[in-house]
C-alpha cells in the first residue's frame, strides 16, 4: 500500500480536524502518501482530491468542524454514484480509504469494500454518541461541554427569575447528549427518546421542587422526542401559572474547539486505522471500549443494537431530587 485518502462524511463533529492532522502524519511517518477527498463522498464522485502534506494540516487540532468540508450525498447510495467514487480513487492510485463520520458514512465505505474492494477503515464522527459499538464517538464530549457552559449561564438567570428553563439539545434518537449534559449539569428533569413522556410526572416533580424551595428547574430535552416550544404547551397546559422559558442548542453544539478527550480519541483512533490498512485489514470500524481502542467489522459495528443505559437514567433522576 501506498497511497491513502482522508474524508469527511455527514454531520460535522469537533475533533475531525484534529483526525484528520493525526492520521495524516501518522501515515506520512509511514511512508505512505495522503490525500484529502473534499465535502465527502460528494466529492469523491467530483474529483475534488488534493495532496496533503504535513504542512497541509498544521493549526487544525484546536479547531472545530473539518478542512475537507463534509456533506451528505443521495448519489453515493446508488451503484452509479458509487462507480464514479471509485473512479476517482484510481485515478489517483488511491489504495485505501480512511472515512470519518456516523454510522451512514461508515455504510458508505462497507460499500466501496463490498462492491469494489476498495480497502477501508471507518473513524465513528458523530457528536450523536449513537453507535452500540463504541463506548464514545468523536465530538460527544464536545459537544456535551458545549451544553453545560450553556446550562450553566441559563442556571443564573432562571434563579433569578424564579424560573424554569427546558433546554433543547441535539442526539437525534439517542439520548446520551441529554442524559449526560443532566448528569453533569445538576438538572433537575431530563426527557429522552429511549423512556416514554410522561408530562404529568414532570409537572409533579416542578411542584414538589417548588414546595421544597427550588427557586429554579433545568429541564433538559433531547429533540427525538419534541420541541421545547412544544413542552413548554404541555407543561402549561397542566399549570398555567408555570414561568418557562426555552432555549434551543441547535447547531452550536457541533462547533467549538475540541475537548482534551477528543483529542486523544481522534489521535488514538487515526493510528488504528493507519495500523489496520498497513496490516492489510479492510471494512473495519475503529472505537473504544473500557477505554481501550477496538476495531470490529463495519456492518457488526453497525449493526449492533442500541442498549439504552437505565442504570445511569435511573441515577440522573435520584441526584435531581
Amino acid at each position: 500500500m501506498k497511497n491513502i485518502a482522508i474524508l469527511t462524511s455527514g454531520g460535522d463533529a469537533p475533533g475531525m480536524n484534529a483526525c484528520i492532522r493525526a492520521t495524516t502524519r501518522y501515515a506520512l511517518a509511514k511512508g505512505l502518501k495522503v490525500f484529502g477527498v473534499e465535502r465527502g463522498y460528494t466529492g469523491l464522485i467530483e474529483d475534488q482530491v488534493r495532496e496533503l502534506n504535513s504542512r497541509s494540516v498544521s493549526d487544525i487540532i484546536q479547531r472545530g468542524g473539518t478542512i475537507l468540508r463534509t456533506a451528505r450525498c443521495p448519489e453515493f447510495e446508488t451503484i452509479e454514484g458509487q462507480e464514479k467514487a471509485v473512479a476517482t480513487l484510481k485515478k489517483y492510485k488511491i489504495d485505501a480509504l480512511v472515512v470519518i463520520g456516523g454510522n451512514g458514512s461508515l455504510m458508505g465505505a462497507k460499500d466501496l469494500t463490498t462492491n469494489f474492494g476498495i480497502n477501508t477503515v471507518g473513524i465513528p464522527g458523530t457528536i450523536d454518541n449513537d453507535l452500540q459499538y463504541t463506548d464514545y464517538t468523536l465530538g460527544f464530549d464536545t459537544a456535551v461541554n458545549t451544553c453545560l457552559s450553556a446550562i450553566n449561564n441559563l442556571r443564573d438567570t432562571m434563579t433569578s427569575h424564579d424560573r424554569i428553563s427546558i433546554v433543547e439539545v441535539m442526539g437525534r434518537k439517542c439520548g446520551d447528549i441529554a442524559m449526560y449534559t443532566a448528569l453533569c449539569g445538576g438538572a433537575e428533569n431530563v426527557i429522552v427518546p429511549e423512556v416514554e413522556l410522561n408530562i404529568l410526572d414532570i409537572s409533579k416533580r416542578l411542584t414538589e421542587n417548588a414546595a421544597k424551595g427550588k427557586n429554579s428547574d433545568i429541564i433538559i430535552l433531547a429533540e427525538g422526542v419534541c420541541h421545547a416550544e412544544e413542552l413548554k404547551i404541555m407543561l402549561k397546559g397542566i399549570n398555567p401559572k408555570l414561568s418557562i422559558r426555552c432555549t434551543t442548542l441547535g447547531h452550536i453544539q457541533r462547533g467549538g474547539s475540541p475537548t482534551m478527550m477528543d483529542r486523544q480519541l481522534a489521535a488514538k483512533f487515526a493510528i488504528r486505522a493507519v495500523d489496520l490498512l498497513i496490516e492489510g485489514k479492510s471494512q473495519r470500524a475503529v472505537g473504544i471500549k473500557d477505554n481501550e481502542i477496538i476495531d470490529y467489522d463495519i456492518v457488526e459495528a453497525v449493526k449492533m443494537k442500541r442498549k439504552f443505559n437505565n442504570a445511569l437514567y435511573e441515577q440522573i433522576n435520584i441526584l435531581s431530587l
